[in-house]
């Protein structure tokens, strides 16, 4: 990329989807995010456009507005836009709505698991889930139907961690904190378990796989 994007172009890269990176934009906006090398065209019908790991970069620049992030309270923000909860949400009940929009952003991140990599395979997180450890991580979970902690109670929670890749999920119940190991190591996560030291609780490490 030679110049950064024009005001239009970044008002659509701004306005991608959280977690498909797809967009959209009139041809000629598209066609010049191809050009920089900050979008790319499916190969199939619709033949919709995404945002590429640099584009992804770009969008989380200073200046640009981002998606609810691992500190924030990851529930649907005003504007619509999905989050996986984290744990530690205020009424944050799984109706049917709920469950529509977990079951779409999952096999959303599952498409873009497929066309970022060059051989298609879904088993291993993507640039995108590196980047957004903590609702990759509660996104896994939550679409496995696991139950994310409310402001009070059991419940699963992920956490950011000091460790580069890692995020912490607690859950008290051990036979669950072991089922949401599970879920995730089948999700593409590498999984320990750990002992917190002053408290004795049970915690799983969780960081994607690479290989």
């Amino acid at each position: 990329m030679t110049r950064p994007p024009t005001a239009a172009q970044r008002r659509v890269i701004d306005a991608a989807d959280p977690v498909t990176g797809r967009l959209r934009g009139t041809e000629a906006q598209l066609a010049a995010l191809v050009k920089r090398g900050l979008a790319f065209r499916h190969p199939r019908p619709p033949r919709d456009h995404f945002l590429t790991p640099a584009g992804h970069r770009l969008r989380k620049t200073p200046g640009t507005p981002e998606p609810a992030g691992a500190e924030e309270v990851a529930a649907p923000a005003a504007s619509g836009v999905f989050a996986a909860r984290i744990g530690g949400e205020a009424g944050a009940e799984a109706g049917p709505a709920r469950l529509r929009e977990v079951h779409s952003a999952w096999q959303g991140l599952l498409e873009l698991r497929r066309m970022t990599r060059p051989d298609g395979a879904t088993d291993r997180p993507c640039a995108w889930e590196r980047t957004h450890l903590v609702q990759a991580a509660a996104l896994a979970l939550e679409a496995a139907g696991h139950r994310p902690a409310g402001a009070e109670g059991g419940g699963y929670r992920v956490r950011a961690t000091p460790q580069p890749e890692a995020v912490a999920v607690r859950e008290p119940d051990p036979e669950a904190l072991r089922a949401c190991a599970a879920t995730l190591e089948k999700a593409g996560w590498q999984v320990g378990e750990h002992t917190e030291p002053r408290t004795g609780a049970r915690y799983a490490l969780a960081s994607p796989r690479r290989a």
